[in-house]
């Protein structure tokens, strides 16, 4: 069993020149079979995505060399085994039945990971290095190995096994698969360049989605979702949650991407978890095994695998954490993914701050419009209602008629209730907060005037009904959502100059069960052809999970210009 040890030059083109020379002077045997290895590295050289390009050099490989299996064992990061196995002429099933993949620490593809070389065995299981086939392995004595290096560096091996006939593998053949392994490093140099573009490309579009979620003005737990949602797409993990600190210390998990995000919500990571430290210290945490890592002190991490903890931090503020777990068993994060998920987080926090400031920002305008009003209601309103009320009561005494001075009186007494009510809204408009009434009807008000400030004007507003006794909680939080969904459409898309809004608690679902019904109309430019529909799949997205519906239709505008929003719910 001869085994070759032939220099490889870290040179590709030098490389491919020295192999090439290396068949110059060969048998009339070797010439004729070099038509097929031209064919074979322009096969190779064609596609730029790198698990194909991996299918196709094995195909090739096995095609050029005549071998009836073929493998790309792709080298981990720490160079101590194999992060990803490429097979051809093994079946699904057998892999199947095979089980696990070789993971590159033992054996005779251990020893090729650690010393790669050219390899040519006439049969594999005599030799020294071998440690033997799981079950169900398909028999293999030949054997012909070579490394495949990118930029000088090792990327892999190629394995080849079982020549067609019987025959063993010859110089010839390694010969054409070093050049063949050469080509194939040029090729999967090329891939890997394209794959970290488009990577790169959509993390960035992801971090784009979270900007444009966050500075929204939607729902603050809607936007967090969508932070989880991006992650766990971009970094192709089983779940992804976000963190916030919570009131009683440590990470509180507020939102979740998952196929079950009840197991985890709510959940508190504690403040005297090594993992809360760091991140609250504004460190990342890279994690390959939870289960088995000391700094995991939670059940919660015993479902999962390979781990990317990231700090939601901007500046030297740290407002939550980022988590995007894998599937237990799962490829470890890679140095490129560890990279781009971190700057990932650093714009989600930025955009969090963003979003903070721009809502105090609307808050402050809110208050500072409500303190001029309940100052004109005071300074103008209730001392010209008190002098008129002052003036009815002189007439009523100058007067001689019983009828009139009772009804000057009557008058009066409205009057004195009209005041008493007006200092009520002034004692409200001065409330922060907290201290506001939770009502149905006030969060409305509540978006209504915050939504006045954008827009230049006060929408309108009708309710019909007891809405504060009849609408539940959950649909109440979810109406005045989409009522901010609506408005903010109606500020940032249509341009509207009319808007009205009515809430009608006596409302008919189609089944005639009883519901309550949210309307939003404008005279804006309605809803433009081809556009996005993020916003109004949302708003459906809200009233589906309550049983509800949500629609669109003609507008306050003439001949029925504009859009009207219809959103449902049942009581």
């Amino acid at each position: 069993m001869p085994v070759h040890d032939v220099p490889e030059p870290e040179d590709h083109r030098e490389a491919a020149a020295q192999a090439a020379r290396s068949l110059q002077g060969l048998s009339t045997e070797l010439t004729a079979r070099v038509p097929r290895l031209l064919e074979a590295m322009r096969s190779v050289g064609t596609g730029l995505e790198l698990h194909s390009t991996l299918d196709r050099i094995c195909e090739t490989a096995a095609e050029l060399a005549d071998a009836r299996y073929a493998a790309i064992g792709v080298v981990d990061q720490e160079r101590d085994g194999l992060s990803d196995f490429v097979t051809y002429g093994v079946t699904q099933a057998q892999a199947q039945r095979i089980g696990r993949l070789p993971d590159g620490h033992q054996g005779l593809l251990g020893a090729l990971v650690r010393h790669p070389e050219p390899v040519l065995l006439g049969d594999l299981t005599t030799d020294p290095r071998f440690a033997g086939f799981p079950a169900h392995h398909p028999v293999m004595r030949t054997f012909l190995g070579v490394p495949i290096r990118v930029q000088g560096e090792i990327f892999g091996n190629l394995y080849l096994a079982e020549k067609n006939g019987g025959a063993e593998f010859s110089d010839y053949d390694l010969h054409m698969v070093r050049v063949l392994a050469t080509e194939a490093g040029i090729a999967i140099g090329n891939a890997r360049l394209y794959e970290a573009a488009r990577q790169r490309e959509r993390w960035i579009d992801g971090s784009v989605a979270v900007t444009t979620a966050l500075l929204s003005g939607g729902d603050a737990d809607d936007a967090l979702t969508v932070v989880a949602e991006q992650a766990r797409h971009l970094a192709d993990s089983a779940a992804a949650m976000v963190l916030l600190p919570a009131e009683e210390g440590g990470l509180e998990i507020v939102a979740v991407s998952a196929d079950d995000p009840s197991e985890s919500l709510g959940v508190v990571l504690p403040p005297e978890s090594p993992v809360v430290a760091r991140l609250l210290d504004g460190e990342a945490v890279f994690i390959g095994d939870p289960a088995g890592d000391p700094l995991m002190i939670t059940r919660m991490a015993r479902r999962y695998g390979p781990c990317m903890l990231l700090p939601l931090r901007s500046g030297s503020r740290v407002l939550g954490a980022l988590a995007t777990p894998r599937e237990r068993g799962g490829k470890p994060f890679t140095e490129s993914e560890r990279t781009l998920a971190t700057q990932f987080a650093s714009q989600a926090a930025l955009a969090l701050m963003m979003a903070e400031t721009q809502r105090d920002r609307e808050r402050l305008a809110v208050y500072e419009d409500r303190d001029r009003i309940a100052r004109d209601l005071h300074d103008l309103v209730i001392q010209r209602l008190f002098a008129t009320g002052l003036m009815l009561e002189s007439a009523q005494r100058r007067s001689v008629v019983p009828e009139v001075r009772a009804g000057v009186g009557k008058a009066v007494d409205e009057l004195d209730v009209t005041i008493q009510e007006i200092r009520t809204a002034i004692f409200a408009l001065q409330q922060g907060p907290a201290e506001a009434p939770v009502g149905l009807r006030t969060r409305v008000l509540r978006e209504i005037n915050t939504a006045a400030v954008p827009l230049g004007f006060r929408p309108a507003h009708h309710f019909v009904g007891p809405v504060d006794v009849l609408v539940g909680e959950l649909t109440g939080k979810n109406l005045v959502a989409a009522l901010r969904e609506a408005l903010s459409n109606a500020f940032r898309h249509a341009r509207a100059s009319r808007i009205e809004v009515v809430v009608d608690a006596t409302a008919e679902m189609a089944d005639g069960s009883r519901g309550v019904r949210l309307s939003v109309a404008d005279d804006g430019a309605g809803i433009p052809e081809g556009g996005r529909r993020s916003g109004l799949r949302n708003l459906e997205r809200r009233a589906e999970s309550l049983g509800g519906t949500s629609r669109c239709g003609p507008g306050l505008g003439e001949d029925g210009g504009g859009t009207t929003v219809v959103w449902e719910a049942p009581l």
